[in-house]
């Protein structure tokens, strides 16, 4: 399974946890952003997860956001 993660600035540290359970597990996947807690704007990395899924280059993506309403 190939899974697309995503996050916002106040997801990035949830973000990494998952991560790690992914390698744990065997999951292979691809971090599109955010990378620091420095401020983004949240739509521009769910856009490039969810067309990277709808294209089909992933099987699922993983979207997180400090407010849970992304």
């Amino acid at each position: 399974m190939r899974i697309a993660i995503g996050s916002d600035h106040r997801g990035c540290g949830m973000k990494e946890f998952i991560k790690e359970l992914l390698d744990e597990h065997g999951y292979k996947h691809h971090d599109f952003g955010c990378y620091t807690e420095d401020s983004v704007d949240y739509p521009d990395v769910a856009i490039q997860v969810a067309e990277a899924v709808a294209a089909g280059d992933y099987d699922r993506g993983i979207l997180i956001c400090g407010t849970g309403i992304g």
